[in-house]
């Protein structure tokens, strides 16, 4: 008898174990199948290492990556395949933030219930917001150079270009490449780089809504700023100056007080209120957020930070979103990358008054009419900032950002080239062709 409730005991806990297991098994199942089924070992869905099922086309039907009959087809165009790799990716998963990489179980056409099997065995398309035509305008007007070229419509949230320099054709070999290159990381979403004087719009949002009589400023610049026994130096003496004209003339000393004025706290403050260290979801994707420091004891390096130097690194699409919200009334829409319509669209929280936004507006329009010229622009109404960063060691980094007000061009911009000069005269170029590109498919 003793014999028989031994073995009925032990035959018990076997069967927890195997319930236990199973209940294991499942769950990570559940938690990892997709990774399991899409693992390059799975003759299946690879071809010699390469994924063989599954197309992603633009928001018009463009191809951008299709498999016919076992072969990887890409756009027929050269520059909208470079324009379009870093969003896309090359099939041998070198772009961690690409759709191949991200969204390879829906490629795939993976299910729970049936792993990677299909009917057709042609795995599943996806759609992508991106506009092939706007890209390739991008990737050409930047050329070989690094940076990156940004739009994105702050009304609905869809990215419409991401072109990220350097970059490279996916349908031709690439060869070893060097790891600190950047060949593979898409700058719009994987870096944080200084803003220069595209931070200043940041600073004017919080002096707007903090500093009393801000419309009262005023500052007389002689090209130098003295703080204790410290210079910040102007590119220039811009003389008597106001609020206003302290963000058209790009006035380092006007912004350096201005900054000290917010207040360490409240710059802080605003940087996050304002999502640039924010991580944002982008269906599934995520950018890095940025990082800054704003001393407490040190008003010189607080004035520094405050014009886009010091230790500000910003996160262009964290930037782009912010731009928006100007364009916005405050608050734009959070950006995506699936192109799904009649979907709903999400919104970032209130990040700045309406009130505010219409000041900066005004701000930002008088920026390129009185600062650049609308001649730079042409056929365009547009509000912007441009910045041109130093790097220690390194050349001048350009930068444009802005926006539209536009009912049929809804679209907040950055621009990023590297390494070449000011962002007044590398970047425009690049917005009017990719602007060009758009309006010809109307």
């Amino acid at each position: 008898m003793k014999k028989l409730e031994r073995r009925a005991f032990i035959c018990i806990i076997m069967v927890i174990c195997l319930v236990a297991g199973m209940v294991v098994f499942i769950f990570q199942l559940t938690k990892h199948g997709d990774k399991w089924a899409t693992f390059y070992a799975n003759k299946h869905i690879y071809s010699h290492g390469k994924l063989a099922l599954g197309n992603i086309y633009d928001r018009n039907g463009n191809v951008l990556e299709e498999n016919r009959d076992g072969e990887i087809v890409f756009n027929d165009d050269y520059w909208a395949r470079r324009g379009t790799v870093h969003v896309v990716g090359d099939r041998n998963g070198n772009i961690p933030t690409s759709a191949e990489v991200a969204y390879r179980k829906d490629i795939v056409g993976y299910s729970f219930l049936t792993g990677t099997y299909s009917i057709t065995g042609k795995g599943k398309d996806i759609k992508l917001t991106v506009d092939a035509d706007m890209s390739a305008a991008a990737a050409e007007a930047l050329g070989e150079r690094s940076g990156l070229v940004l739009v994105y419509n702050y009304r609905t949230g869809e990215i419409m270009t991401m072109v990220s320099g350097p970059n490279y054709d996916p349908a031709e070999p690439i060869g070893d490449v060097d790891d600190s290159s950047g060949l593979f990381i898409n700058r719009a979403l994987s870096s944080k780089i200084v803003p220069g004087s595209i931070f200043k719009v940041v600073t004017s949002a919080a002096a707007i809504e903090n500093v009393p009589d801000i419309d009262e400023f005023h500052y007389s610049c002689g090209g130098v700023y003295r703080i204790g026994n410290e210079d910040l130096r102007c590119f220039a003496a811009h003389g008597p100056v106001d609020f206003q004209r302290a963000l058209v003339t790009s006035c380092n000393g006007a912004f350096a007080q201005i900054a000290n004025m917010c207040g360490p706290g409240v710059m802080k403050d605003y940087v996050d209120k304002l999502g640039l260290t924010k991580t944002y979801d982008i269906d599934g994707i995520k950018n890095v957020p940025g990082s800054f420091e704003f001393p407490k004891y040190n008003e010189f390096n607080l004035g520094w930070a405050g014009i886009g130097q010091y230790k500000d690194l910003v996160n262009p699409m964290s930037m782009v979103v912010f731009m928006g919200s100007i364009a916005a009334d405050g608050k734009s829409a959070e950006p995506i990358i699936l192109y799904k319509p009649f979907r709903a669209t999400k919104y970032t929280d209130q990040m700045i008054e309406p009130e505010t936004a219409a000041k900066l507006q005004e701000m930002m329009r008088a920026d390129v009419e009185e600062g650049y010229g609308d001649n730079l622009f042409p056929g365009l109404e547009v509000y912007a900032k441009t910045g041109t960063a130093e790097v220690g060691g390194k050349n001048i980094n350009g930068w444009l950002a802005g926006f539209l007000k536009d009912e049929d061009y809804p679209y907040a911009f950055i621009i990023l080239v590297q390494n070449s000069g000011y962002g007044v005269t590398e970047c425009p170029p690049i917005l009017n062709a990719v602007m060009d590109a758009a309006k010809s498919e109307n």
